[in-house]
């Protein structure tokens, strides 16, 4: 069985989406099944993008088996007026074989907001590149707990005004913040370190204790299991599939009322969190999609 995927990856500072689709991609090369659109029996495709394409495959090859990665619901980590989710459920409904959902959450919400659940369906976390995020045991972490969060996007949603309620109210006695991405907002005590490529960011991760992220509705948080395989622990918003990730690696918060608590908290035990942690690698996670294409 040959696979092809339908989505152009880079390997400048990106989202997470082809963070995950490069990883993959790597794995069915390494598996030997990555193909050409002709010679492949799986076509897989992601979310709204490229789906004229798609479509001129799905017209062209239509014995072939069509999967869709399915993203969001977008309209809640966005607006409710971004229309590119009907993208994505119109394509579901016409182009795809087999759907993939990145966590219970993100199929739950895109049914509730409209999605037609699909007969064929499975729901499978992301995973990393383990070659660029491993925990790094020769790196000298400083004497402040040092915690970093990241988003390439700057979008609001992903945690901003979290961010800025802790640049003016976290202890910079005892803890050091650095964050790594795209930030609409200029932080006075957090460290911004820019865009970083994934080896960058891993090198950060890896000289930090604790990852923190506050997104909304994220629905499988990238730069959240690139921190956990860097055994980092980690606090998380409780919201979108992030309760489904994080599960005894760290802890979940609400809001800012409890949040530097449930920092204090996890910074008193993190040698506890740490030995915890374990996630799916890629090739757990590549040989589940192909399961799933095997099932098709």
């Amino acid at each position: 069985m040959k696979v092809n995927v339908v989505y152009n990856t880079t390997d400048a500072p990106h989202g997470g989406g082809n963070q995950f689709i490069k990883a993959l991609k790597k794995y069915f090369s390494v598996l030997g099944v990555l193909a050409s659109e002709e010679q492949s029996d799986i076509i897989l495709f992601n979310s709204h993008h490229n789906v004229q394409r798609v479509a001129e495959l799905k017209s062209r090859y239509p014995n072939k088996k069509f999967v869709h990665r399915v993203d969001g619901p977008m309209r809640l980590y966005n607006t409710l007026d971004d229309t590119r989710d009907y993208v994505v459920y119109s394509a579901n409904s016409s182009l795809a074989d087999g759907t993939v959902f990145q966590s219970e959450w993100s199929k739950n919400a895109n049914t509730s907001l409209g999605m037609v659940e699909p007969k064929k369906y499975s729901v499978i976390n992301n995973a990393v590149d383990e070659s660029i995020f491993f925990p790094d045991h020769s790196v000298n972490k400083g004497p402040k707990t040092r915690i970093i969060s990241a988003s390439f996007s700057p979008n609001p949603k992903k945690g901003f005004s979290i961010y800025s309620f802790l640049d003016k109210n976290l202890d910079f006695d005892k803890f050091e913040m650095v964050f790594a991405g795209n930030s609409p907002i200029v932080f006075e005590n957090i460290k911004n370190l820019g865009c970083l490529d994934s080896r960058a960011l891993a090198a950060e991760m890896n000289k930090s204790h604790i990852y923190l992220t506050a997104s909304q509705n994220d629905p499988c948080s990238n730069s959240l299991l690139e921190a956990l395989s860097c055994n980092l622990p980690c606090v998380a918003r409780n919201s979108g599939g992030h309760p489904e990730l994080i599960r005894e690696f760290g802890e979940l918060f609400d809001d800012t009322d409890n949040i530097i608590e449930i920092i204090k908290k996890l910074a008193t035990n993190k040698e506890a969190y740490c030995k915890n942690i374990s996630i799916k690698s890629i090739d757990d996670v590549g040989e589940l999609y192909m399961n799933f294409f095997r099932s098709l």
